[in-house]
């Protein structure tokens, strides 16, 4: 009967019509409309965005609200992009949990929470804004939580309030030279949550570490920041170019060259952070990030590869990044499941010392240990020296008559015999992995 009891709502009396039973929407439909006349963003847009949400909301995740700025203490500036900043709050009420039938109001969480206030010389507030947050809605499940609006009185910028992440991005955190383990978890995770944002047919386009953010590193890594996002639409009648912005290092060579954003796109800026995070480097720390750099890109430059990376990994990442669109991966169950046993395997390598990947990183780790102890002049992740012109946030990359993009000279032979050799070690080593993925 308890059991029963929970499928009906305690308010009107019927069954609840989502999986989420502390949430009836009729009800709470009701208790959102009547508040309509309570406030306003100032933009009747905006207005309409945030009562359609609530009218529409299955669940408590898909709700958002105008929250008034004088709700928010201890705001302070914690980051800098390409097109804005993004302060820390502490929210007053907290965000909503569900209806108090009893005391009819909303019962709510205090919390730690992000401000993203929007650069107007860049963004507009209509399009681009929206745009954001409505891709922000519609991933909730892959991204962190998007819990409303807000308006700064001062400048009077419009503010995303999101879910404050306290470790904060993946570059700060691969500054503490993770270990195998770690590396190979975060690209079963980053893959994964990209494949559930194609799925969609939302494609990111500034996909790189900046934008990786976690509560806690050692739990989960969430995609953030959908301001150059877009749904897919097909429409072969608008030839309209549009501007290029990113963090260089990370965008596709046929993006800098002109072509359209596509979801292959996201795959080869997922290859320059896999060897970001394998290696603790960056892409290029040492140069400028400039039309030269955009050139060699689209000549065919890319990081280098360590030669003791484990072979199965240097594999994933050139097939990612090569410069034939269609030669690449696709964010796709194989894919996910590739990185998952190696994943698995790594994490039990006691029962699994002879899977290739666990032989591998052992050589990976030895060659490592044995740089360490006979050169003390080695520049590592913790100590390497960045160009002043290396920037590594996203901006204008309107670089004029880019060349066709090619791989370098030897990289297609170098990937087929690398392909070839997998092939022939990974034939004895194809155990089917079925393990609970639930947690990610």
């Amino acid at each position: 009967m308890s059991y029963n009891r929970k499928k009906i709502c305690s308010e009107c009396n019927q069954k609840y019509v989502s999986t989420d039973y502390r949430w009836c929407k009729p009800c709470n439909s009701k208790h959102f409309q009547n508040d309509f006349n309570k406030w306003t963003s100032g933009n009747d847009k905006i207005d309409k965005f945030i009562q359609d949400t609530q009218l529409n909301a299955t669940n408590l995740w898909e709700v958002i609200e105008w929250i008034p700025y004088n709700r928010f203490n201890d705001v302070k500036q914690i980051a800098r992009g390409g097109f804005g900043t993004i302060h820390y709050a502490w929210w007053i009420d907290g965000s909503i949990d569900e209806w108090d039938i009893e005391n009819q109001q909303w019962k709510r969480s205090t919390k730690n929470v992000a401000l993203k206030k929007f650069n107007n010389n860049f963004v507009n507030l209509n399009e681009d804004v929206l745009n954001e947050m409505a891709i922000h809605l519609k991933i909730q499940h892959t991204s962190i939580i998007f819990y409303g609006i807000t308006q700064d009185p001062e400048t009077h910028s419009y503010m995303m309030v999101l879910e404050y992440a306290a470790d904060g991005n993946l570059r700060e955190y691969l500054k503490n030279n993770i270990n195998w383990k770690q590396k190979l978890r975060s690209l079963f995770e980053l893959s994964l949550r990209m494949m559930n944002i194609h799925k969609l047919d939302i494609i990111h386009q500034d996909f790189h570490p900046g934008n990786i953010l976690s509560f806690d590193f050692k739990d989960s890594l969430w995609i953030s920041d959908f301001g150059l996002s877009k749904l897919i639409v097909t429409n072969p009648n608008n030839l309209e170019k549009r501007n290029i912005f990113g963090v260089l290092p990370y965008v596709a060579p046929e993006v800098l060259s002109g072509e359209e954003y596509t979801k292959a796109a996201d795959v080869y800026s997922f290859g320059i952070i896999a060897y970001e995070i394998v290696t603790g480097f960056p892409p290029f720390p040492d140069i400028p990030h400039d039309k030269d750099l955009a050139m060699k890109i689209c000549n065919g430059l890319r990081p280098k590869i360590p030669s003791h990376t484990p072979k199965l990994i240097t594999r994933i990442i050139m097939r990612c990044w090569d410069a034939r669109v269609t030669h690449r991966p696709t964010f796709d169950e194989e894919f996910k499941e590739e990185l998952w046993k190696y994943y698995c395997d790594y994490s039990n390598e006691g029962k699994n010392e002879d899977s290739e990947i666990v032989i591998q990183i052992k050589k990976a780790e030895e060659f490592s240990a044995n740089q360490e102890s006979t050169n003390t002049t080695t520049t590592t992740p913790l100590n390497y020296q960045t160009h002043p012109q290396a920037i590594y946030t996203s901006r204008l990359l309107n670089y004029s008559s880019l060349p066709k993009p090619k791989n370098e000279e030897n990289f297609e032979r170098e990937l087929e015999e690398l392909t070839k050799s997998m092939s022939d070690l990974c034939s004895r080593d194809s155990g089917i992995i079925d393990l609970n993925m639930s947690n990610f």
